[in-house]
């Protein structure tokens, strides 16, 4: 994310997510195709994770604001990310939303939330 509300945005997703019961690899992987918030783990399955904050919905939701160009975006370094294993994991695209205050936000972890196709 970059700045100091999307850092701290990710700092919470990801915790909530280990509370969850998934394991941290990477925060922040970028490469020149793009970048992944979060990569984690969910037992055998590789989770990449785009977190999305809005303080208000008021513009769209942070669901909402994951758009197929972003989608592409995420999948690509994925792909690089990948790319120099010669036997890749099972893997999934999962976002996480938080919206409202970031001192008690509302959270919604949508898991599979894309392919690799880019549909939502």
């Amino acid at each position: 994310m970059g700045s100091a509300l999307g850092d701290e945005a990710e700092t919470i997703a990801k915790h909530y997510l280990q509370t969850q019961g998934l394991t941290p690899v990477i925060d922040n992987f970028r490469c020149r195709l793009g970048e992944i918030d979060l990569i984690m783990r969910d037992h055998k399955i590789l989770v990449f994770i785009e977190v999305r904050y809005r303080k208000s919905i008021a513009h769209g939701s942070a669901l909402a604001s994951v758009t197929p160009h972003k989608q592409t975006r995420i999948i690509r370094a994925a792909q690089f990310y990948l790319a120099n294993n010669s036997n890749p994991p099972a893997c999934r695209f999962d976002v996480v939303a938080l919206e409202g205050n970031l001192a008690n936000p509302s959270i919604q972890w949508l898991k599979h939330a894309f392919e690799l196709g880019g549909d939502w």
